[in-house]
């Protein structure tokens, strides 16, 4: 998963929450919320389910 998020734009100052339909790993909410920490923003993360 390295890598393979990035943010069209830049997002200085924006507060986001990155919502993942299932957690398993952490690998995909990880590198997303990098990628937009990286353009600027906030993020906070939720999950719905565990498995």
């Amino acid at each position: 998963m390295q890598g393979r998020f990035t943010a069209c734009e830049p997002l200085p100052g924006r507060r986001l929450i990155l919502i993942d339909d299932v957690f398993t790993t952490g690998a995909t909410m990880d590198q997303a919320s990098i990628a937009l920490e990286h353009a600027g923003a906030q993020v906070r993360c939720a999950t719905v389910a565990r498995a």
